[in-house]
């Protein structure tokens, strides 16, 4: 049980960066590697302010505006120096990564002693993980009911239409190189949070932590897809949070069954590649027509 508490609050905690990815990759349609930088350098602005005695919350806070500033500059180089989008999330995230190494110092940072997020004394009063399902619950619920409602507002629905139809978009006055500059800030704010959030939560920050980010953001996306199928987008962002969870709980699951802890970002790609085929498999295998002639009721 202590296991499963753990890997919910761990999803609860990553979602942000299903959520963020979201924006990019499944409303702008922009493949954005920026979070593999941003994810590290929300991470490094946040355990370096709170060594220093700042409070975690305004430490957590500097670091989703790092994170929009790591997406500013993505951004910028898309749509105003017409680079790909795929190349100006590289140049970003290799940039990144030296800037993380002068905010640091050295290529990883301990919280060992320090007053975090977690410190909180409700949060130190409930049993072991709990902290992390409460906080990341919290937080998501926050983000999430933010984001929606930004979503449903004049300008979000300016934001979603550049990227359903960019040239329709322009021709009804839309303004799309700043619809796509302001997504990507808002998009790598919510990875550079999870960054903060994150480490907090293991207690250091690390220069490699970014490694394999997108791939564990797709996968919430890939999953809440796949497990919940057509859903409003509103219900998407919370299938995004539902499959981080699941997607944790697989790995827990792989885990269990005797793989090392080495091969995570294996068996992550894996999981995600096998989430990604399971429509061209059902295709195949014509799976959904037995299971649903099977609970169909009969008069």
């Amino acid at each position: 049980m202590t296991l499963i508490t753990s890997a919910i609050g761990q999803g609860l905690l990553w979602a942000l960066l299903g959520l963020g990815l979201y924006l990019s990759f499944r409303i702008l349609n922009i493949t954005d590697m920026t979070v593999e930088g941003t994810f590290p350098l929300g991470a490094a602005v946040a355990v370096t302010l709170i060594v220093h005695r700042v409070n975690p919350l305004l430490a957590s806070l500097a670091a989703t505006g790092a994170g929009m500033l790591a997406g500013l500059v993505t951004g910028l180089l898309t749509t105003k120096g017409k680079i790909p989008s795929l190349l100006a999330g590289i140049l970003t995230m290799t940039a990144a990564y030296s800037i993380n190494l002068r905010i640091m110092g050295k290529s990883n940072t301990s919280l060992l002693g320090q007053t975090t997020l977690f410190s909180n004394g409700f949060l130190k009063s409930l049993p072991q993980y709990f902290d992390s399902v409460v906080l990341g619950f919290t937080v998501i619920v926050i983000v999430t009911v933010l984001v929606i409602f930004f979503l449903n507002t004049d300008y979000g629905q300016a934001f979603i239409a550049t990227g359903d139809n960019p040239t329709m978009a322009r021709s009804m006055g839309i303004r799309t190189d700043r619809m796509t500059i302001v997504g990507l800030m808002i998009s790598n704010g919510m990875v550079g949070l999870g960054g903060a959030l994150i480490a907090q939560s293991n207690g250091y920050a690390d220069i490699n932590m970014g490694i394999g980010t997108i791939v564990i953001a797709l996968a919430s996306i890939i999953i809440g897809e796949v497990a919940f199928g057509e859903l409003t987008l509103g219900q998407r962002l919370v299938a995004v949070t539902l499959g981080s969870i699941l997607y944790r709980l697989i790995l827990l699951a792989v885990l269990q069954l005797g793989f090392s802890a080495n091969d995570l970002n294996l068996l992550s790609a894996i999981v995600l590649a096998l989430c990604m085929m399971i429509p061209q498999i059902d295709r195949i295998l014509n799976i959904k027509k037995p299971i649903l002639k099977g609970v169909a009721t009969h008069d």
